[in-house]
């Protein structure tokens, strides 16, 4: 009885002492500050970025979405999308155990972090993909089509591609190298974008009208915010404050970096003066192309796959809209489509540990399996993608109209959807 009454208290006493041991404090405040940098990344990097490139009568308009997107998805989560994106399910979509999120508390831990803070950290990737598919249709979509495309969409593409990847579903068990989200997140928003562009025709005057940035100071500064916040993106997807997430920080600053310098480089070369649009558009495609491979390429595999953002994106870009003729306002396929899907693919060679100083943390693999694999995962993430978000454009063309009126167009979205201006003057 002795020795039954002291194992009793001695588990009383241990088990707070071993419940601590599973929480890693150091991991948990890693990804407390990634999640607030992830955050940052939207409101208010993206937005400035955005709000910055177009006419000075739509700031408002892009400021607002961004902001009324975080809100909504947010309460979206909330009620439903956690526990669909990461709860136990089938291949494709996860369960509701975590409906409200139920279960997560205090003391309820993913890994070796509170589960509250994993949750909190996903949030805010998901806040972000809706928000980069606002430059596919902006200055011409309505404030309330915005609101309900940009809900059913975080339902029915991004929830389930998480869950695919990240949540134990099919392409996740398949094998894919998707890091911090080359698929989830820059393939489902580019081809959304590229989706809304197409669907909802070419602003009124465009490609003849100019529709040059109204604030370039604020565009270099969201994008100043967007660079810095992207360590939280792709290093916090270590979920840990490793040596994983130190080299992905790594990887992803000198692709940054070489996709900034490619860019502006080639414009010098083909308009005769580098700009600070291309510099900046540069590095977002860099740190796009980047993300899928940053947590398994080292830093010389990471300047190869920079450098090709900046001539891949670069090309697509004019491509799209000069040859194509497509108005995706903001570049958000080029930049974030192309370079997700390139940056998915070039994972699948770098991480190989084969590669000499070009060499990743893989282990080894076949680089021609593991590449089949990859664009395997970036094709049916696209097609996904693309047939979804038409269905709900049509869908809610028909209820609500997607697009403004051509009156409404030329007075600015600032003025009839918000009745405010951008500025006072």
């Amino acid at each position: 009885m002795k020795k039954a009454a002291l194992a009793v208290i001695s588990l009383v006493l241990i088990s707070p002492a071993a419940l601590a041991d599973e929480l890693n404090g150091a991991n948990t405040a890693w990804i407390l500050t990634s999640t607030a940098l992830v955050l940052f990344m939207t409101i208010p990097g993206l937005s400035m970025f955005y709000a910055g490139l177009v006419r000075v009568k739509n700031v408002l308009s892009v400021l607002m979405q961004c902001f009324a997107i975080t809100c909504l998805v947010s309460i979206i989560w909330l009620i439903v999308g956690y526990s669909l994106a990461f709860s136990e399910g089938n291949q494709f979509i996860g369960g509701l155990s975590n409906f409200f999120m139920a279960g997560v508390q205090e003391d309820t831990i993913k890994g070796d972090i509170p589960e509250s803070v994993f949750a909190m950290f996903q949030l805010t990737f998901a806040i972000i993909t809706p928000a980069l598919v606002v430059g596919g249709f902006a200055e011409r979509m309505r404030f309330s089509a915005m609101l309900l495309f940009s809900g059913l969409w975080l339902l029915v593409v991004y929830i389930p591609v998480t869950h695919w990847v990240w949540g134990g579903g099919w392409l996740g068990e398949m094998g894919l190298l998707d890091f911090a989200g080359g698929t989830v997140v820059h393939v489902t928003a580019g081809v959304a974008a590229l989706t809304a562009a197409m669907v909802m025709g070419p602003r009124r005057g465009f490609p003849t009208t100019p529709m040059t940035p109204h604030n370039m100071t604020m565009t270099i500064t969201g994008a100043g915010m967007l660079w810095v916040g992207w360590f939280g993106f792709n290093a916090g997807s270590a979920l840990a404050a490793n040596g994983d997430a130190g080299m992905a920080m790594l990887a992803t600053h000198m692709s940054a970096a070489a996709g900034a310098f490619t860019w502006m480089c080639i414009e010098w070369i083909r308009f005769g003066k580098p700009s600070a649009l291309g510099a900046v558009t540069g590095m977002v495609a860099g740190l796009g192309t980047i993300t899928p491979a940053s947590g398994y390429v080292g830093p010389a595999g990471a300047l190869v796959i920079g450098i090709s953002a900046g001539i891949v994106c670069f090309s697509a870009t004019m491509y799209l809209k000069r040859k194509l003729g497509i108005d995706d306002s903001l570049d958000v396929f080029p930049v974030h489509g192309v370079g997700g899907a390139l940056g998915t693919i070039l994972a699948g060679v770098f991480a190989s540990s084969n590669l000499g100083i070009f060499s990743g943390q893989g282990d080894g693999a076949a680089i021609g399996e593991q590449v089949v694999i990859q664009i395997i995962g970036v094709a049916s993430v696209a097609i996904y993608t693309a047939v979804l978000s038409f269905v709900l454009f049509k869908v809610i063309d028909a209820v609500l109209g997607l697009r403004v009126s051509e009156d409404e167009e030329t007075e600015g979205l600032d003025l009839n959807q918000h009745n405010e201006r951008g500025y006072d003057i």
